[in-house]
């Protein structure tokens, strides 16, 4: 089919190739500032091509608006299948994936952080076992069962400075044990 002036007007398929040949340093600018990448957007162009060339389209009232809202849903289409591809991706091998490198993240701590944080954690037991029973029970009760001074001081029967006495107590003999 010739191009004419009136196939371009109205859009025809003559008409978007066309405002494609015309307009494509345009489009090429449009796509590239919405993916961040030249190449890519080289790519989404090829695509729009090849789906002009296909020729599926109707009579189109303002080719170049056509072509250019052609171009996003490309370009959402392209992001939208990325992000389904890492999700599949992660799915599949039960770790992150870094979106920018795709390469797998492993997030399991080394295996001399895991010895050192039990190390640490039976340092800590035997802080807290070393206690006297009273500073204990109110460490207990505070900071592993999240009750508030007054609650403790009345389920114990002391004032409430005896309770911050206790978890004074507490508190320096546990820094102390773990040399913090």
């Amino acid at each position: 089919m010739a191009v004419t002036a009136r196939n371009i007007e109205h859009g025809g398929e003559a008409g978007l190739t066309a405002a494609y040949a015309s307009h494509h340093a345009q489009l090429l600018r449009y796509v590239t500032a919405r993916t961040g990448d030249r190449n890519e957007a080289e790519d989404v162009l090829q695509e729009l091509w090849l789906r002009l060339e296909e020729g599926k389209t109707g009579p189109v009232a303002n080719p170049l608006s056509y072509l250019y809202r052609m171009a996003s849903n490309l370009v959402v289409d392209r992001v939208r299948e990325r992000q389904r591809r890492h999700q599949r991706e992660r799915d599949w091998t039960g770790t992150l994936v870094d979106i920018t490198t795709g390469e797998a993240i492993d997030d399991t701590p080394a295996a001399d952080q895991i010895i050192e944080s039990r190390q640490r954690l039976i340092q800590l037991a035997d802080a807290i076992n070393a206690l006297p029973a009273g500073a204990r029970r109110v460490l207990q009760r505070l900071k592993l069962d999240g009750l508030s001074h007054a609650e403790v001081a009345r389920e114990l029967g002391v004032s409430k400075s005896a309770v911050e006495k206790h978890i004074a107590v507490a508190m320096k003999h546990l820094i102390k044990s773990m040399g913090s």
